[in-house]
């Protein structure tokens, strides 16, 4: 149901991004273009046609104040004019078109035949089953809290993993040609042929890739844990209960005795499947998700997700990155 509306908006902001450069030529940064790209793309996928394209537009302007707001370093109170409290008048607007996106979709699946075609949908339609055991009584404001989740995992997180995969992708011609080959055998004789779930399935090569991009540049560095018990680390250290305690990511996925080169992009590190292959032992050390019962829960919508955007991306664009001395210091 995702894959096809996901398609459709990414060629649409690619062909934007085309056209953009031929106005344009010189390079620009990436970032905030791909931001677009995310949150029409999640907006769309969580809520469907149930809320308009100028709440989008809003939406997405307005989110970056919650981006800022979220900062380490931030004026812990919310005054006018603090960055907290332009988080908290952006976050008043996106609840107000969730709500909307709720009720709309509230109504839409009332309707005799109804079929859902978003996540919001799909979850009133789930409820509406009378076979259904779960709690049916959410209210609009709890389903936008929801969505609002969703949204804030989506947004930051998944535009640094494009950007990053982006990168890695153009320094690496290399992988850049056996990603576009493995597009060709997939595509067949049609490269404007819609992508389709069992497409992107296919694509190994593309997977093993943004897994790899992932490992070396995670988006997220840190998971902070509450300890329910004291725990205890190793000999040296136990954790007392009621400790928060946050698992380092980059280090876990650098680990040389598990990532030979760990400094490498080397996507066939993923392609042996084998149990004695450096693909299983490594799957145990990989935190770029998270790890057992509080694993991230949209984990394979966003490899999806960035693997549809390039899978797409190196098919309609010659891409070309201009190195600065910033461009491998994550902010």
């Amino acid at each position: 149901m995702y894959v096809g509306i996901q398609d459709i908006l990414c060629r649409k902001h690619i062909n934007k991004w085309i056209e953009t450069s031929r106005l344009n030529p010189s390079a620009e940064p990436i970032l905030f273009p791909v931001r677009d790209l995310n949150m029409e793309m999640s907006l769309r996928v969580f809520c469907g046609e149930n809320i308009p394209a100028h709440a989008v537009k809003e939406v997405n302007d307005k989110y970056w104040l919650i981006t800022i707001g979220l900062q380490l370093v931030s004026f812990p109170f919310a005054l006018p004019g603090t960055s907290m409290y332009n988080a908290i008048q952006a976050r008043k607007i996106a609840y107000k078109w969730l709500e909307l996106a709720v009720k709309n979709a509230k109504i839409k699946m009332a309707a005799e035949g109804a079929q859902p075609e978003s996540m919001i949908e799909t979850w009133i339609h789930t409820m509406q089953d009378p076979t259904y055991k779960g709690r049916k009584d959410f209210n609009d404001r709890e389903m936008a809290i929801s969505l609002l989740s969703f949204l804030f995992a989506s947004q930051d997180a998944m535009s640094s993993g494009v950007v990053y995969a982006f990168q890695h992708l153009v320094d690496h011609p290399e992988i850049l040609a056996k990603v576009r080959e493995e597009q060709l055998r997939v595509r067949g004789d049609n490269l404007q042929r819609p992508l389709t779930l069992e497409m992107l399935d296919e694509m190994t090569y593309l997977r093993a890739f943004v897994k790899e991009s992932l490992r070396a540049k995670p988006p997220v560095v840190l998971v902070p844990y509450a300890c329910t018990k004291t725990w205890k680390i190793n000999e040296e250290y136990t954790v007392p209960k009621g400790t928060l305690l946050a698992a380092s990511i980059y280090p876990s996925c650098h680990d040389p005795s598990v990532y030979p080169e760990p400094d490498k992009i080397l996507p066939e590190r993923w392609v042996d499947p084998s149990p004695s292959g450096s693909s299983t032992a490594a799957t145990r050390n990989y935190l770029v998700f998270g790890h057992g019962p509080h694993k991230c829960i949209g984990a394979e919508y966003a490899q999806l997700h960035i693997i549809l955007t390039l899978a797409n991306a190196v098919m309609m664009a010659d891409i070309e990155h201009e190195v600065t001395p910033t461009s491998n210091e994550p902010q």
